[in-house]
């Protein structure tokens, strides 16, 4: 699985991934999110009631594609399958996308608000 170093750099800096999805009828459905990737995973925080988690639970088949920040001609797309979903309970995970993105805390949501992080586990790479 070829992904350069290029590639992996636009997933690293603060741009928005599109995730798509299926929906429970086969229809697209996409929806940018905060995005991290590892090295191994691609990652991105979500609430437990959003549609894009149930249409992964119950198929676990995504694409997420990104625009280079600096070059709006760049772009990744990461095509794969959902690894895990883990909880995110102290909401460390979605305060470092924050810290990334906005440079400070994670100011959104509720304290009963339930949040997990998605892990992407990529079957293949397509970009420029």
């Amino acid at each position: 699985m070829a992904f350069s170093e290029k590639q992996q750099n636009v997933l690293r800096k603060p741009a928005l991934g599109h995730v798509a999805t299926l929906g429970p009828d086969g229809a697209p459905h996409s929806s940018p999110v905060w995005i991290d990737w590892d090295g191994r995973f691609l990652k991105f925080s979500q609430t437990t009631t959003r549609q894009k988690l149930r249409n992964l639970k119950r198929d676990g088949r995504i694409s997420v594609s990104a625009t280079d920040p600096d070059d709006p001609y760049m772009y990744v797309e990461v095509r794969g399958e959902v690894d895990r979903v883990e909880e995110d309970e102290d909401k460390a995970f979605i305060n470092e996308m924050s810290q990334k993105y906005l440079g400070k805390p994670y100011p959104g949501g509720n304290a009963e608000e339930e949040r997990v992080i998605v892990y992407v586990r990529p079957h293949r790479f397509v970009g420029r």
